[in-house]
């Protein structure tokens, strides 16, 4: 399995868990720029809930919260403006989302962060 889609098999568990608790998937891997993706755009009640997932087939090298760095959250948050701007969206948030595949799946979601 490739980077790509062992990308697309967290994105998809990210996808099944945000539906369980009641957003609705608006869209997956919005491109903004070379260096801007958000990977899930959701809504829950009348918010807009920009996604970034980070997954891992352990926690051996450490927590996927870990791979969110600054640089990181910057391309989100110009990501996150771009569209903003484009549907006129008032009330919105960024969360993430890891998710740890071995020994037990563990999904784990952080609600509104900022760095």
């Amino acid at each position: 399995m490739n980077n790509r889609e062992f990308g697309n098999k967290g994105e998809d568990l990210a996808c099944e868990y945000l539906r369980k608790n009641g957003y609705e998937i608006l869209e997956r891997n919005k491109h903004f720029s070379r260096y801007c993706e958000i990977d899930i755009i959701a809504k829950r009640k009348n918010k807009v809930v920009f996604v970034e997932v980070k997954t891992r087939r352990t926690n051996a090298f450490g927590h996927p919260f870990e791979a969110i760095t600054r640089t990181k959250y910057n391309h989100l948050k110009t990501g996150v403006l771009y569209y903003l701007q484009e549907h006129k969206v008032k009330d919105y948030q960024i969360d993430v989302i890891g998710i740890i595949l071995e020994p037990v799946l563990d999904i784990q979601h952080l609600k509104n962060i900022s760095i």
